[in-house]
């Protein structure tokens, strides 16, 4: 297949989410012998935060303004068998409309921020990369989370026809596990973006802890933090890891914290990418709680929870044996289920049934 994406970013990690989860299926759809074409806008902000320039077995097209590759994208669309807008994507509806008008290319939209798009409908704001006829002519719907009431919210919402979950998932080949370094060791981690909406829970689940164990060391990575954050004196802080230091950064944490944003916490059925790169890592997980997170890892087997500052002190006095334990499971589940070759197997399928279907529709109508 040739596959043309309209996203917002796959060459920065910076700041974002969608640029990993894209790298690792690309690679594995590109080593499966289908053609990926990616366009990106190229803002300052990630271009000054760049980490890929070029798409291994694909091509990146970075564009400023939309004229400058209308044409090339009009071709694109052409003899491409499938053409995927995602959300954020700053052209999002203006690719959809080329897309649509060129009647080649499968039209899917793909929401990778699937809370934050519901949360804005529920209060009545417009979503700014899906136009006036919500989502009634893509042939697939793609979400990040999963469970029925995104799938209603977004027939009933935007006419979203065929709607199908396609989660988060780690590059086993990136993420791994490898030898501790020292400036990344810490008793307990976190790596994220800053993010007011979970800034709550990070304090409950990871600040306060930090400031009632004193003589453990505890670790923040990540970009966009406020210089009012509550620091104290045993909280260190890298900023901006690219995801080739992800793998350090988790295998030198005793124990590593995930924290979900609140839109996606109170979904459900929405596992963070950060869960599967550390579980990958052979790092013990630790996690707030939400709606279907069972689905992805046995709570006590797999990865521990925690709901206030006394459950991340309880997780911190375990033994090694006990943390041990629980990463050696978490790690054989991600690698059995939650890899980007298994999610770029996924995608293909969706994508060949989509096929399908048309396929059938067409020998129906001739008929």
């Amino acid at each position: 297949m040739k596959i043309v994406i309209f996203g917002l970013t796959i060459s920065s990690s910076w700041g974002n989410g969608h640029a990993t989860l894209w790298r690792g299926l690309c690679k594995y759809l590109a080593r499966s012998g289908h053609t990926i074409v990616f366009y990106e806008r190229d803002v300052p902000y990630y271009a000054g935060a760049r980490d890929l320039t070029d798409l291994p077995g694909g091509q990146l097209r970075l564009y400023s303004q939309w004229e400058d590759v209308r044409a090339a994208a009009s071709s694109d669309a052409r003899d491409a068998d499938f053409g995927i807008v995602t959300s954020y994507c700053p052209d999002a509806i203006t690719a959809t409309d080329l897309l649509l008008g060129e009647g080649h290319a499968r039209p899917v939209f793909y929401d990778l921020d699937t809370p934050v798009t519901l949360a804005r409908l529920m209060a009545g704001e417009a979503v700014p990369y899906i136009g006036p006829r919500g989502l009634q002519d893509f042939e697939l719907v793609l979400s990040f989370t999963g469970g029925q009431r995104i799938a209603d919210e977004f027939r009933v919402k935007l006419g979203a026809r065929n709607i199908q979950p396609l989660y988060g998932h780690v590059d086993s080949e990136i993420h791994h596990p490898v030898s501790p370094q020292p400036h990344y060791r810490a008793a307990l981690s976190y790596l994220g973006t800053y993010s007011e909406d979970r800034q709550q829970a990070l304090e409950a689940l990871f600040v306060l802890p930090a400031r009632t164990r004193q003589d453990l060391r505890f670790l923040i990575g990540g970009a966009q933090y406020p210089d009012d954050f509550p620091w104290s004196p045993n909280l260190y802080f890298v900023r901006h890891l690219p995801p080739s230091e992800h793998a350090a950064f988790f295998a030198s944490s005793r124990l590593t914290l995930n924290v979900t944003r609140r839109a996606m916490a109170e979904m459900g059925w929405c596992p963070s990418g950060r869960l599967f790169e550390a579980a990958a890592c052979g790092a013990p997980l630790l996690s707030d709680d939400w709606p279907g997170i069972e689905e992805f890892f046995t709570p006590g087997e797999e990865v521990l929870i925690a709901h206030d500052e006394q459950d991340t002190l309880a997780a911190l006095a375990l033994l090694d044996a006990e943390l041990g334990r629980l990463a050696r499971r978490g790690r054989e589940r991600t690698m059995d289920q939650h890899t980007s070759d298994k999610r770029a197997r996924e995608l293909i399928a969706l994508l060949e049934q989509v096929g399908s279907r048309g396929a059938r529709q067409q020998q129906v109508e001739e008929a």
